[in-house]
């Protein structure tokens, strides 16, 4: 996926002034942002449970080695073959390997985010294999030829209109705006690649030590076959994924779709554990899993190691106020949201995303809302900070921060100078708004500013106590 976080501004204004994304967006608060509220009262203890998740990934990601290992020998006693990748370069060349060795010309891919880290896609096609998308949202973002915007429901930025009329356009079928109708003709159009894929590609929610096993969690039906009906599955997933056990699993799977979609459960938690038994009516023949490091080990050895607990519900994107707003192709590459603020400048390098840290207002909605804890304005200002370390700010940024600073460290002259503004800015806006600052156009071109009465709130509160 090419990574355009450089040009976040930009495409931010233009996604601001996007009246169709702004309806679709709409969607997060009637159906997300309300259920998980309305999930959440059914623990008796919800914050316990909160801090018992981020306890096993806390305990996963400090002996991720020792975990690491038990799950490949677990797996290859099963049949599975592990495989190691370094970066996203070594899972396409892994994947392009096994189609060659078992002859494939068509996979149907389910439930990856890691894939799209990889560009995969485009590395099987490059090496002649057919891909299909398999996933109700990720196949009509193939067929509209654009990356995810959301995680969880990767075209979420599409109304219902749109949808008709790409259906309408590639399907070459009648327009039609029944949900039931296009979820049919998408069906349709799916059955016969399940039937005919070679190979089947997934992701893993989580990946479990104690058995080998891999773990997806869908609303379709479309992961089951994708791993099942095709003689061949690779399950592609990053490192931080495994966790000890089938009950911690069980743990994280009571907060992951409560917080995802708003759902107690979801429809399907299949579990794949080797290959198809002699005798059994499904499963793969060959079952590979490839598990990335991509920058990982990296990030665990970090300040910013808790980032790793992330279990992917997209809850911090959806209760964000930016995101609810621009939504999702702005942030520029895979992961969008506060998680993305963090993870993609980790992954990309922060001299390619050095807006995202501030691409948040801090107010903690998706800390609140994290299911495992993660505290994510803590993380983006320690990314803030490497920023003014490395000299990355703006000369005028810099130099603001300097002055602020020295007066700050004088309370005298702080608040003479407090002062001054104020009254200044009172001037300015006389009994209504302040339109226009000098300096400030980012703030005032889309917003305007109650003007102040003219005292600094501590003047009024040496007032109020005389």
């Amino acid at each position: 996926m090419q990574i355009t976080s450089p040009e976040f501004k930009a495409r931010a204004r233009e996604k601001i002034a996007d009246k169709d994304l702004k309806r679709a967006l709409d969607k997060l608060q009637g159906n997300f942002v309300k259920g998980r509220a309305d999930r959440i009262t059914e623990f008796a203890d919800y914050e316990a449970y909160r801090t018992a998740a981020a306890a096993v990934r806390d305990r996963s990601l400090a002996k991720l080695d020792v975990y690491l290992d038990a799950f490949e020998r677990n797996a290859t006693a099963r049949g599975a073959v592990v495989h190691w990748a370094e970066t996203p370069e070594d899972v396409n060349r892994i994947v392009v390997e096994l189609a060659q060795q078992y002859g494939v010309r068509k996979a149907v891919k389910s439930k990856s985010m890691v894939t799209e880290e990889c560009a995969l896609n485009d590395a099987l096609e490059g090496a002649g294999v057919e891909v299909v998308e398999t996933d109700l949202g990720e196949y009509i973002l193939q067929l509209a030829k654009e990356p995810p915007s959301h995680i969880i429901a990767p075209v979420v930025h599409k109304t219902r209109d749109q949808i008709s009329k790409l259906f309408a356009e590639k399907h070459r079928t009648p327009y039609k705006t029944n949900i039931a109708a296009l979820t049919l003709e998408a069906r349709e159009r799916l059955r016969g690649h399940f039937l005919t894929a070679d190979m089947g590609i997934s992701g893993a929610n989580f990946a479990i030590a104690e058995t080998g096993s891999t773990l997806i969690v869908t609303n379709e039906g479309n992961g089951r076959m994708v791993t099942t009906l095709p003689r061949v599955h690779v399950a592609i997933t990053g490192i931080e994924k495994v966790v000890p056990t089938l009950e911690d699993a069980t743990l994280l799977l009571k907060l992951l779709p409560r917080h995802a979609t708003g759902q107690s459960i979801s429809n399907y938690m299949s579990f794949t554990t080797g290959v198809k038994e002699p005798n059994a009516e499904d499963g793969p023949e060959h079952f590979h899993i490839i598990l990335l490091d991509g920058g990982r080990s990296q990030i665990l050895a970090s300040e910013l190691k808790e980032i790793l607990r992330c279990i992917r519900c997209g809850a911090c994107m959806n209760h964000c106020p930016v995101y609810q707003t621009i939504g999702g192709h702005a942030y520029g590459w895979v992961y969008p949201g506060p998680m993305g603020s963090v993870l993609t400048p980790l992954y990309v390098g922060l001299e390619k995303a050095k807006d995202l840290p501030n691409a948040a207002t801090l107010c903690n909605q998706c800390g609140v809302v994290c299911p495992v804890k993660i505290p994510l304005p803590d993380l983006m200002r320690k990314l803030r900070e490497r920023q003014f370390d490395q000299g990355m700010k703006s000369w005028q940024e810099r130099l603001g921060l300097r002055l602020w600073a020295f007066a700050a460290k004088r309370p005298a002259l702080y608040g003479l100078l407090s002062g001054l503004a104020v009254r200044v800015l009172k001037w300015m806006g006389g009994t209504t708004t302040i339109r226009s600052l000098p300096f400030g156009g980012g703030w005032t071109d889309g917003r305007d500013f109650p003007s102040p009465e003219g005292r600094t709130f501590r003047a009024r509160y040496a007032r109020r106590r005389g």
